[in-house]
């Protein structure tokens, strides 16, 4: 598959909304699991930022590879069944056309935004631990990584909110609320 035809695939809505969803949706879950990992981690003690690095870099591992492979599959299936569809309505074989291979293209496509959502939703939060030390306490990496988790919720929210004609901060809100909630219960309940 060429770039210009990778290009051509991401300028259909089809294959964008999908991404879309799937970005968000997997991104959403990344960023409430790095809330409740790195409060965890303080109220249990964990006295380094590298220790919570590796334990949210295992996490980002695990939900970036989930997010790729069941998005693959899933798509495989679902393109599949599309492809079969078009065939009988066309009464043709469609191996080996560009049909297939569009189809194959914008699995892949979304399997990719399936992996990048908790991939980045992760990492951003995680970032101030490896300040621990120089720039921060356990305490206030532990505040700015969930200012950080929250705050990518609000841009996801914001971001739906805009593609949909609702009000872009009232969306972001309401996504930007699932940290915080996280958080107040791993407080709550001792992580």
């Amino acid at each position: 598959m060429t770039p210009r035809r990778i290009a051509f695939l991401l300028r259909q809505e089809r294959v964008r909304a999908i991404s879309r969803r799937y970005l968000v949706s997997n991104g959403f879950d990344g960023a409430l699991t790095c809330i409740g990992i790195v409060i965890g981690a303080f109220l249990t003690g964990v006295s380094d930022g590298t220790t919570v690095v590796k334990i949210g870099l295992g996490a980002a591992t695990g939900l970036t590879t989930s997010g790729v492979w069941s998005v693959w599959e899933i798509e495989r299936a679902e393109k599949l069944a599309e492809l079969a569809r078009i065939e009988d309505a066309m009464l043709t074989d469609l191996s080996g056309t560009a049909v297939e291979a569009d189809k194959t293209a914008a699995r892949a496509i979304n399997a990719v935004a399936s992996g990048l959502g908790p991939l980045v939703s992760i990492l951003i939060p995680l970032l101030p631990f490896l300040a621990v030390g120089s720039l921060f306490t356990m305490l206030t990496a532990t505040v700015a990584s969930v200012t950080l988790g929250t705050g990518i919720l609000f841009a996801f929210g914001a971001y739906m909110g805009s593609i949909s004609d609702q009000r872009w901060y009232v969306a972001g809100l309401r996504m930007g609320l699932a940290g915080l909630a996280v958080a107040a219960v791993n407080l709550l309940f001792g992580g």
